[in-house]
């Protein structure tokens, strides 16, 4: 039985106990080497819950049947291969042996795994290995693609994530999340998937006791987040509306949190490029009805605050600012990455990226303004 050489989407797996069940044991040839390859402990961590009720369905088996191990502790692989290899004489559980954060335990152990991928489990235990990276071109890779099962665990590139969150909520929370909520909650807290799931989880708890808990685009900024969350959020938009001390002030309070000016540049351009995707819409040919409607093409979350809030950024910064952003942004970023990485340099290449939206918008060229465009 040949798996998808290039893993199957562990945050599809999340909504379809069932497809991870069909997969992880099927009726024959079942593998012998799971891996959990990517970045996101999140949805490593909900995988290996599902996989144990698999594999271990009985509470009372767990104890003995399921055992996990640490890669950073250098785990002995003839503790971990033997566990695995332990064939149950009355028990209907199967033995497994988990090696958490197992990278260096793949680079030391690869041949004596290969060998085990490489064949049938039989009545045999199976191995689990939770890696960050998990390269398609070694022959441990090609073997637990012909025989094995390979998971992907990080958030996909061009993966609709909003979407999936909304069914993550339903799933999981029992709660419905408007497109708009899920967006807002995307962009203040990113792709870290377990502080997503633990506001979903504080916004339905939240939510009066009905039948259907509806989760309102407007408790997103009722829940706020963390301290420096908020803070990262109010110095964004006053360097949008051009308070630039006031931004300069919260950058500082936030570096000195420990926050990571490459994250901060991260999150700053998320912001900046839907303004500069809205002045793109409203100078074009088929430009929308006006500044909201353009907004919401640009992807700003659908709610009254999130749309005052970007439009008076929009009409403080003019168009001509607004599209010159994602090259001021680009700059920004490699001075990040390379003269400016840290200390008072990549303060000061933050700070002059504010100063740079300081001020009444440039004077507008002769060019026609579209209708409902900022000036």
């Amino acid at each position: 039985m040949a798996k998808q050489s290039a893993g199957l989407c562990g945050l599809d797996l999340m909504l379809d106990p069932a497809a991870l069940a069909t997969a992880a044991e099927p009726p024959a040839d079942a593998p012998a080497v799971i891996v959990l390859a990517g970045d996101c402990p999140f949805v490593s961590r909900h995988l290996l819950h599902q996989l144990r009720d698999i594999f271990c369905p009985s509470e009372e088996d767990r104890s003995w049947a399921w055992r996990e191990f640490s890669g950073d502790e250098q785990a002995d692989p003839r503790d971990v291969l033997d566990e695995a290899a332990t064939a149950p004489m009355f028990a209907t559980a199967t033995r497994v042996a988990v090696v958490r954060r197992a990278d260096s335990f793949v680079s030391s152990t690869r041949d004596l795994l290969e060998r085990i991928a490489n064949r049938p489990r039989g009545n045999r235990g199976l191995v689990i290995l939770e890696v960050k990276s998990f390269p398609a071109t070694t022959r441990l890779a090609k073997a637990v693609g012909r025989h094995g099962l390979q998971i992907d665990v990080s958030v996909p590139a061009r993966f609709n994530l909003s979407g999936w969150l909304r069914k993550w909520a339903k799933h999981s929370h029992q709660a419905d999340l408007s497109a708009a909520a899920a967006s807002r909650l995307l962009e203040r807290l990113g792709n870290d998937l377990g502080q997503v799931d633990q506001a979903v989880g504080s916004l339905a708890a939240a939510c009066p006791a009905t039948d259907r808990r509806v989760i309102a685009p407007e408790a997103v900024d009722a829940l706020g987040g963390t301290g420096n969350q908020r803070t990262a959020w109010e110095m964004l938009n006053a360097a949008a509306a051009g308070q630039t001390a006031e931004a300069v002030t919260l950058l500082g309070s936030l570096l000195d949190a420990g926050e990571s000016p490459v994250g901060l540049s991260a999150q700053a351009a998320s912001v900046f490029r839907r303004y500069a995707t809205t002045a793109r819409l409203l100078a074009g040919p088929d430009r929308p009805a006006g500044i909201e409607a353009a907004l919401r093409e640009a992807g700003v979350a659908a709610w009254p605050k999130a749309l005052a809030e970007a439009e008076r950024a929009l009409r403080h910064l003019g168009s001509r600012r607004c599209r010159e952003l994602p090259g001021w942004l680009a700059e920004l970023d490699r001075s990040l990455k390379a003269e400016s990485s840290r200390g008072l340099r990549a303060r000061l290449a933050l700070e002059r990226f504010f100063c740079m939206m300081a001020g009444p918008p440039p004077a507008a060229t002769s060019r026609p303004r579209p209708p409902g465009a900022p000036r």
